[in-house]
C-alpha cells in the first residue's frame, strides 16, 4: 500500500504527481522548486534565497509525512549552473547535521521546470 502526502504548506503539484508518497517505511518526495506555497510566486532573486525556499518547501513535505531532515537518507540536487554549487551547498548544508547527512548527488541539467535554477528531491525514513 502507498500513502499520498499533501500539505498546503508546500507548493501544490502542477501536474499528475504527488508532493510525496510513503511506501512501507520509506518516503519518496517529488522535486521541489522555489515556488512560494501561498502566493505561487517563484523566488529566484538570488541562488541562496531560491535554495532556501526549496528547502523550506521540502521541510513542509517532510513534516506532513511525519519525518524530518534527520531521517533523509538520499538527496538529489538538479542545478542549471554548476558554478552555483558552493552557494547551493551552503544553504542545503545548513539543514543537515554534517555527521549524519544523507547520501547525495548533484547534477547540472540543461533546463528545469519554470526555468528555475535548482530542484531538490529526497528519500527519507518515516
Amino acid at each position: 500500500m502507498k500513502k499520498i502526502i499533501f500539505t498546503e504548506k508546500a507548493p501544490a503539484p502542477i501536474g499528475p504527481y504527488s508532493q510525496a508518497v510513503i511506501a512501507g517505511k520509506m518516503l519518496y518526495t517529488s522535486g521541489q522548486i522555489a515556488l512560494h506555497p501561498e502566493t505561487g510566486e517563484l523566488i529566484t532573486s538570488d541562488i541562496e534565497t531560491e535554495t532556501k525556499q526549496v528547502m523550506e518547501n521540502m521541510k513542509a513535505v517532510l513534516d506532513a509525512a511525519g519525518t524530518s531532515f534527520e531521517n533523509v537518507i538520499k538527496s538529489t540536487i538538479f542545478i542549471s549552473n554548476m558554478d552555483d554549487f558552493a552557494k547551493i551547498n551552503g544553504v542545503y548544508g545548513s539543514y543537515f547535521n554534517e555527521s549524519s547527512a544523507p547520501a547525495r548527488e548533484t547534477v547540472q541539467v540543461a533546463k528545469l521546470p519554470k526555468n528555475v535554477n535548482v530542484e531538490i528531491s529526497m528519500i527519507a525514513i518515516v
